[in-house]
């Protein structure tokens, strides 16, 4: 007999005969009105939890991770508000279920089951995962990926107080709101956790508003593996800039009361706190877990007999809330209630085709405030000595300096974060005076912690902010890339296109610094920004289509909501020259603000037809270096640009080197991952074109004079050319 089983039959048969778990009197603020609340809550996330493993025997349901011995969560709920935006643990059925009933209309239990049983009409992912969430409760959805929503969770809250100071046209959260952030006792161990909770306590220690939540929900165990006795609150009592409290989550009286003072003091205060709420795990980790196999049957039994429903029961008829003969009722009516519900939530249709699937993964477009740029007085004032300048050429780190002034003159949303962005102006000088042009406010430098400022982003976006995050180099994404594929991209995915992390990220990346890092600083691998669905990678090769290309971003990421990457070839920030020392054929002038190169519009330069190049970044540079041998070979060719590197713009590629004769890509990615293998393969399905591919090597990058040698060069891009059209 399964353990859901006998907890159930327990249940029922201790109520009856009054045989109720020793424990704390009912004694608290928590009404009775709001305590018999919290108990129905608590039967309806138990009877969903049942109700889920019937449905996956008969092969109706597809997910089993309950929130038995969690049901406190739903105390919790009611000591918030509707409107404090809540990223939640798996567990946190009840508390979802407690919210629901502070909101008019809802109908929890038909949602959870659609969820439960994957249909297209669950109302948070159209059947695409079971998540708890819902945008009229101001949850939105989390997978199951380890604490990887906690990062997101301090820039959300971070974003309260920015947008008391700037208010953005689509922001979300009221200026009293706090942010819930809810995960359990072995997440909290993970580094992705570690470095959420610094965040908050490193932002908190410097008296930065911050009104965010943490509440652990320890019941001892992950899956298989304890969680020693005690380690939750020695790690987390004593933190630096983060209050903590501690409750009981088998008393609903006590969890109440001190979930109400935990959210006073973080409302009130605007600093985050930290509630430790001890729970027990039910059932196992999920449906197909015995926890007999790995747990003595005698402590399986011993955490049964503690089942928070009978505690509930206990409190609420020692109370005179509800007597023991009612609750026993309104559980037995709610199991009926849901078994009803079910039969009919199992009838409603499914995802079937990829279409289907993928409708979610690009998020709908949203009406914006037209902008008309920035008026000739704020370029004046914020320009200054600048303006003058732009008559004349200039590299690309000074124009792209040039373009995010006129964005953010543009659009007050627009915020930027990282690591030495403000008042050093970065690591190459991009960001330089923006901090003198627009404050503190809307400059963030960061902690080093490149999870944290994806989380700032992510967070930022929650409430309307356009973020423009920086990671100073691309090697240094790895740390923090699962922000990108685990969260920031599956948000419309999972909440079938009602949430969405609209940024810019930019990256300083790409090969060919002469004398700086190796390959910590030099990183040609984008296999990982590629492959991650609805993420557009954006790659300029000069200065004027960076400007014109990050307009479109920006755009792209306010108007559309789409999550872009903007990688910017260090290599090619300072360059001037093209030929010969001092030629200066690699500047441009700054476009004027109104110049856009849309997404998908690739770069031609020449019309030949013997030959086309296709490459991108520093590979469009070197490629112009070797066009003066090959004409003088009698090859006439082009070079396209690619500028996008994902999605590929097939169309415009297509038609880019229509009429050639052959097409030789060069890569300054790697072999094996690389873009070539893309572009081989669509102009493979697409061109009668003879086709080549130059890459870099599969090898990492060196410091020193051989910090090219595993790249292409503009010699080797001549003799691929030669080689191919002879």
């Amino acid at each position: 007999m399964g353990r859901s089983v006998i907890v159930h039959e327990n249940f029922l048969r201790r109520v009856a005969a009054r045989d109720f778990p020793p424990g704390n009197p009912a004694t608290g603020p928590l009404s009775p009105e709001d305590a018999v609340a919290a108990y129905r809550a608590a039967c309806t996330s138990r009877a969903l939890d049942r109700t889920s493993r019937e449905m996956q025997r008969q092969g109706t349901g597809f997910y089993t991770i309950g929130s038995s011995g969690h049901e406190g969560l739903a105390a919790v709920a009611l000591a918030l508000r509707p409107t404090d935006m809540a990223f939640l643990h798996y567990r946190d059925a009840a508390f979802q279920i407690a919210r629901a009933g502070q909101v008019p209309g809802q109908t929890i239990a038909y949602d959870m089951l659609l969820s439960f049983a994957a249909s297209s009409d669950d109302p948070i992912s159209g059947g695409r995962h079971k998540v708890l969430g819902s945008k009229a409760l101001n949850i939105p959805p989390q997978t199951s990926t380890i604490a990887s929503h906690l990062p997101k969770a301090v820039g959300a809250a971070y974003a309260i107080g920015a947008a008391k100071k700037n208010r953005p046209e689509h922001a979300q959260l009221p200026e009293d709101a706090i942010v819930y952030c809810s995960f359990g006792d072995a997440s909290a161990n993970h580094s992705t956790a570690q470095g959420a909770f610094n965040a908050a306590g490193w932002t908190s220690y410097q008296s930065l508003p911050l009104p965010l939540l943490f509440v652990c929900e320890d019941n001892g165990i992950g899956i298989s593996t304890k969680t020693p006795t005690g380690w939750i609150a020695n790690s987390f009592r004593h933190r630096p800039g983060l209050k903590y409290f501690h409750a009981n989550g088998l008393d609903i009286y006590d969890t109440y009361k001190v979930a109400q003072e935990a959210a006073d003091y973080v409302r009130t205060r605007r600093k985050p706190a930290f509630l430790h709420l001890k729970t027990i795990r039910l059932y196992g980790h999920a449906g197909a877990d015995m926890p007999t196999t790995y747990l003595p049957k005698e402590e399986v039994e011993a955490e049964e007999a503690h089942d928070p429903l009978l505690h509930m029961v206990r409190q609420l008829d020692a109370s005179g809330a509800l007597p023991a003969a009612e609750a026993l009722q309104i559980y037995t009516d709610t199991n009926d209630r849901i078994t009803r519900i079910a039969a009919e939530a199992t009838t409603r249709p499914h995802l079937k085709t990829a279409a289907d699937v993928m409708a979610a993964i690009i998020p709908p477009h949203r009406p914006c405030k037209p902008s008309n740029g920035p008026t000739p007085d704020a370029r004046a004032t914020a320009f200054g000595s600048d303006l003058k300048q732009m008559a004349e050429p200039q590299i690309m780190s000074r124009l792209i300096n040039w373009a995010l002034t006129d964005l953010m003159l543009t659009h007050p949303e627009i915020v930027m974060m990282g690591e030495d962005v403000g008042r050093k102006g970065g690591v190459y000088g991009v960001t330089q005076k923006l901090t003198q042009r627009f404050g503190q406010a809307r400059m963030i430098d960061t902690l080093l912690d490149e999870q944290s400022i994806l989380g700032l982003a992510i967070g930022m976006a929650q409430n309307g902010f356009i973020p423009f995050p920086e990671i100073q180099f691309l090697a240094y994404l790895h740390n923090a890339e699962d922000q990108l594929r685990g969260e920031a991209a599956t948000l419309p995915f999972f909440s079938n296109g009602q949430y969405s992390n609209p940024m810019v990220l930019r990256i300083a990346g790409l090969g060919y610094q002469k004398g700086f890092g190796g390959h910590f600083h030099n990183d040609n691998s984008v296999a990982v920004l590629r492959d991650i669905p609805g993420l557009i990678l954006a790659c300029p090769s000069n200065g004027a289509d960076a400007a014109k290309m990050l307009r479109e971003c920006a755009r792209l990421a306010r108007e559309e909501q789409r999550l872009v990457v903007f990688l910017e070839p260090i290599a090619l920030y300072p360059m001037r020259d093209l030929h010969a020392d001092k030629d200066g054929l690699w500047m441009q002038r700054y476009p004027a603000p109104d110049e856009v190169i849309p997404f998908g519009e690739v770069g031609i330069h020449g019309d030949g037809t013997d030959l086309a190049i296709v490459t991108f970044g520093n590979g469009n540079y070197l490629s112009h270096q070797a066009l003066a041998q090959i004409t003088a070979a009698g090859i006439k060719a082009r070079i396209i640009d690619t500028r996008w590197l994902s999605p590929l713009p097939k169309d415009a590629l297509t038609a880019a080197v229509q009429g050639c004769k052959h097409i030789l890509i060069v890569d300054e990615t790697r072999h094996s991952g690389g873009v070539a293998e893309a572009l081989m393969a669509h102009f493979h399905e697409t061109s009668p074109a003879k086709l080549a591919r130059l890459t870099a090597e599969d090898s990492f990058i060196a410091t020193g004079p051989a910090y090219a040698a595993t790249m292409p060069s503009a010699a080797s891009i001549t003799a691929a050319a030669l080689e191919l059209c002879q």
